[in-house]
């Protein structure tokens, strides 16, 4: 289940990366962010779906 948190984790910071180097007008940071964003947030989702959401209890 830790791996879900891992996975949401890096998919926020990926998402505020390409916003921040968008904002910058930095073209090629803002690909690899969204790109970040959008490989992560889909395997966050598929983990989500195939694991279910982790509760803290056994």
């Amino acid at each position: 289940m830790g791996l879900v948190i891992i996975f949401a984790i890096v998919t926020v910071l990926a998402a505020y990366a390409g916003f921040s180097a968008l904002k910058n007008k930095n073209l090629l940071g803002a690909f690899w962010g969204v790109a970040s964003f959008l490989v992560f947030g889909w395997f966050t989702v598929m983990t989500i779906f195939k694991s279910g959401f982790p509760t803290g209890t056994h």
